[in-house]
């Protein structure tokens, strides 16, 4: 085997190895015995220095002891979705109080139950990634919307049936519901991270991994009959649900998720570079950069980047950069329906 064909099997192994390194890594933060100090002090005393922890101070006006009532009991209900209680907020202040204080001592942040510190901004725990989260969903839909229109509004129908020419249209109206549902639930999820969110959350984006997976080999392979996209299907998504139901109903293991995600996100962009430096698409230039784009960061949501500024982190940036390539990928849906419904309609013409 070549250089060339080593070079795939190379890249997964490196990103694998990144990726379980970065999943095993323990959490510095909260086996501080300052830190656990201060938690175990704001719990019992409802208070952190001179400020009162109102998720800690539960009014005991119906005869029952404050100490038998849920923490959040007295919550208004559009409020209890959030999840937040007297620990949690104990230890999100405490993380805050104990980072300020490593700052000033010129250390590096370090990590709390397994996330970085990041500061809130009302309601939303991660500002940053739940705005640039919505934004994405933002420019998928437009992005569907607008192969949609073209397709059905501006590019020729088969005259019996009013179909698109295109035979991928069907793959792609699927792949981009996925998309925004995938988007729809990280927004949610960096909203407000609770057990049911971060399922939904790792859920929605393994099964949006694992069809645009689908998607790539189908489209790269120009499989159109059924039972050749079934053979391909099938595998995958039988994978792609059992991994599901792992999660879901055994154990959620961020590290596992981690590692699936990252190799089918790899695969199918190593899949469409190939495919684009050995095509004469239209498009190859955008699929490469989309590739890249999509590698650098698999790359940087491997690596971790410890928290700027108080609300950037590597998730941050990884979230930035889909923005631009979503759009970009749209491009290529939309070019790539032109390109083929012109061909078929060229050749119908000459028959």
């Amino acid at each position: 085997m070549g250089l060339l064909g080593r070079g795939p099997c190379l890249l997964l192994l490196f990103v694998l190895a990144s990726t379980t390194a970065a999943a095993v890594q323990p959490s510095e933060g909260d086996a501080d015995p300052l830190y656990r100090a201060c938690v175990e002090e704001c719990q019992d005393t409802g208070a952190l220095k001179e400020a009162s922890i109102k998720h800690c101070l539960v009014p005991a006006d119906d005869g029952q002891p404050a100490a038998d009532k849920s923490w959040y009991a007295h919550e208004p209900l559009y409020l209890q979705w959030k999840d937040w209680n007297c620990k949690s907020e104990c230890r999100y202040h405490c993380m805050m109080e104990r980072e300020k204080e490593r700052a000033g001592l010129g250390l590096r942040p370090v990590k709390y139950h397994g996330k970085w510190p990041l500061k809130r901004a009302s309601v939303f725990q991660e500002p940053l990634s739940a705005a640039l989260s919505a934004l994405t969903l933002v420019v998928q839909f437009h992005g569907w919307l607008s192969f949609f229109l073209l397709l059905y509004y501006k590019l020729p129908l088969l005259p019996e049936t009013h179909k698109t020419y295109y035979e991928y249209t069907s793959m792609w109206h699927i792949y981009g519901l996925l998309a925004m549902n995938s988007w729809f639930w990280s927004a949610i999820y960096h909203s407000c991270d609770t057990i049911w969110t971060e399922k939904l959350y790792f859920s929605s984006g393994a099964v949006f991994l694992g069809y645009s997976l689908i998607l790539a080999i189908l489209r790269i392979a120009n499989l159109r009959d059924e039972p050749s996209r079934v053979m391909v299907a099938a595998p995958i998504l039988a994978f792609v649900t059992t991994h599901i139901l792992y999660l879901n109903f055994y154990e959620l293991d961020k590290g596992l998720n981690m590692k699936v995600c990252t190799v089918i996100s790899i695969a199918q962009f190593l899949l469409w570079a190939l495919w684009a430096v050995m095509t004469r698409h239209p498009s190859r230039l955008r699929i490469i950069f989309v590739a890249i784009g999509g590698v650098v960061s698999v790359f940087l949501e491997a690596y971790d980047i410890p928290p700027q500024w108080g609300y950037v982190d590597g998730r941050a940036i990884c979230l930035a950069v889909a923005i631009p390539l979503s759009y970009l990928w749209w491009s290529f849906a939309k070019e790539d329906a032109e390109m083929r419904t012109s061909a078929i309609t060229k050749k119908l013409k000459t028959q």
